[in-house]
This record gives C-alpha cells, structure tokens and sequence, in this order.
C-alpha cells in the first residue's frame, strides 16, 4: 500500500513491549513518531532505539509519542529491550510492535523486496494529532537515522502549523522563516507585524514566536 503525505494513517491492532494497542487510540491527541526496524538485536536498531530512549525529554516537551516496530517477536523485543538499557544507559518507556507475520510492515509498505522479504527498512512516519501522515523517511537498512534531524522536522512542522511560514534548508529554531508565496504584500503587513526582509519578491524573511 503506497501512503503518501497527507494521508490519514492506517489504524491497527497490535501486540507491543506495552501491551495491546489500537493505534489512533493509541496516538489520542498526540503527535507520533513511528519508525520501523529490520530485527531485533542488531547494532544499528539498537543505536536508533536507544537514541530516542535517551531523548524522551524532547520528545515529550513536543508533544510527540514514539513507537517502534520490528517484525520479531514480542518475546526477543523483550529481551533485547534489556540490551537496549544496558547499552545506552537508559530506561526505555515507549512500546515496540510485534509484526512477525509482517501484516503492520506490509500495511505501511515497509518491506522493499530489494533490501530483504522478511525484514522492514527504516522508515520513519510523522503524523500528527488527526492521525494525519505529514512526513515520510525512507532509509535502508544500513544507514541509521538522525534522531536530531527528526526533531528538528517536527519543530518545524509544528512552527508551520501554527504561523502559517515555511522554513528555509537547514533550519533550526529560533531562526528566519519564509513567508509564503501565496501571501500578498498586504496581507504580509496584517499578519507579519514584526516586519519582513524581501530577498527577492517570492523570497521574504521574517521571525515566527
């Protein structure tokens, strides 16, 4: 099943670390971070997990619950979330999907036959609290992900959502944002008080709270 940005995110029934969940019940009034694994007990997966176990902080302040999937079973999720603590020194409090017949994986198209028929890639799902699909990441299997990068696409998400700018390459927090085309110079004036610089006509910089 192709699933493209925009898209409501297909619910499930699932067995996790946490127990059963249905997954918008689940995501509630919460953004979710769903990502996937090619198996348990392996060094890459085990860095990306740990990583987010380490920054659950971050993602709480933003709102944002994680979940995992691997298509193991839920036993070896839960020996290898011992693993998991032990190596990063953490204490992980977000569940992991069970999926060892695939149903979930192949549901979100997570098997690419190219990199293996019985393990999923790395994708990585954003989707916000009207259970909304607004960011894919698809990475093979081995390349781990940038738990800072995906942070970062959240807060700037969020930033859109609520001012109504986009942001530039390489954007952090704190920084200029653009104005987008399809607001007028009038409209600019009422709606961005704290003024704006115009690089060109269609490039206009300004600062959102």
């Amino acid at each position: 099943m192709a699933l493209h940005i925009g898209d409501t995110a297909p619910n499930f029934v699932a067995n996790t670390t946490q127990g059963e969940i249905e997954f918008h019940e689940w995501i509630g009034h919460s953004w979710a971070f769903f990502f996937s694994h090619p198996a348990d007990f392996t060094s890459v997966c085990t860095t990306e997990v740990g990583t987010v176990a380490q920054l659950a902080n971050e993602f709480a302040c933003r709102n944002v619950k994680p979940i995992g999937l691997s298509t193991d079973s839920l036993v070896s999720h839960y020996a290898w979330l011992d693993d998991i603590n032990d190596t990063h020194h953490t204490d992980m409090h977000f569940p992991l999907i069970a999926d060892p017949d695939l149903k979930i994986a192949r549901l979100y198209d997570m098997i690419h036959s190219e990199e293996s028929d019985t393990m999923s890639v790395r994708s990585v799902f954003i989707i916000d609290p009207n259970k909304k699909i607004r960011i894919e990441m698809t990475y093979p299997m081995a390349i781990g992900r940038g738990i800072g990068e995906i942070l970062r696409v959240i807060d700037a998400l969020r930033l859109s959502d609520r001012c109504g700018i986009l942001t530039p390459a390489n954007w952090l927090p704190g920084e200029k944002v653009l104005i987008p085309e399809s607001v007028n110079y009038s409209e600019s004036i009422e709606q961005y008080a704290c003024g704006w610089k115009e690089i060109r006509p269609y490039i206009r910089e300004t600062y959102a709270a």
